[in-house]
């Protein structure tokens, strides 16, 4: 019996580590979480559900990125260039910007947090920056047409500059008119189409609160 027990023993200590512990599976990773942990399947595929009603916000949450960002860094660039050529216009068209890209941010915030009144400021934003375009575009007009203009003073400035050119003027003063023209008119559809975007999201934004469980859009809250 003793020697038996003995050769078992033996036999066992001779065995490779991976040959005795082959029984031994590790716990397969499991989306649905542990059973007792503090989420289970029907939690699980709620997040899955809500995470596909709500890609129309999470669109509009990219578009107010994207405009965020373009519009702070023309109203960065047009603040690195205001010290070289200070004018009333260019303070207008830095201040301007820079509030609309504050507050593109701050819709966009608002936006993820799932607060409706984040469309409603993204959309007066919108009408806010057509607004900065085309009263800047109206006051370069005026001031090119009521006034000497740009082309006027560069001759008066470098003389020897009007046998070159010769009598253009009226030419470049027709061509700032048709681009800051065009300039209007484009602005004004587009800028009405995107504050009419940002406006029709309050009415998904709030169907997907509306139709969403209670608990998940207190957890999109706070992670945002």
């Amino acid at each position: 019996m003793e020697t038996q027990r003995f050769l078992t023993d033996k036999e066992a200590m001779n065995t490779p580590a991976h040959h005795q512990t082959n029984d031994i599976q590790p716990a397969p990773h499991s989306l649905e979480g542990p059973p007792d942990g503090p989420l289970n399947q029907q939690h699980y595929a709620a997040l899955r559900n809500a995470k596909t009603k709500r890609s129309k916000i999470d669109f509009a949450i990219g578009v107010a990125t994207f405009n965020g960002w373009s519009v702070g860094i023309f109203a960065a660039l047009s603040a690195l260039f205001l010290p070289l050529s200070f004018s009333l216009l260019g303070v207008f068209i830095t201040l301007g910007l820079g509030a609309v890209a504050y507050h593109e941010f701050k819709g966009r915030r608002l936006l993820r947090a799932l607060d409706v009144s984040g469309p409603r400021l993204l959309g007066f934003n919108q009408i806010g920056l057509g607004a900065v375009i085309v009263v800047y575009c109206l006051w370069s007009l005026i001031a090119e047409l009521a006034g000497p203009g740009a082309y006027a003073q560069t001759i008066q400035e470098h003389p020897e500059l009007a046998e070159i050119l010769g009598s253009t003027e009226g030419l470049y003063r027709l061509i700032v008119v048709l681009v800051y023209g065009s300039v209007i008119v484009l602005t004004i559809p587009y800028q009405a189409l995107m504050a009419w975007y940002y406006f029709s999201r309050s009415k998904h934004l709030k169907t997907y609160i509306s139709q969403t469980p209670g608990w998940v859009t207190d957890l999109e809250r706070a992670a945002a």
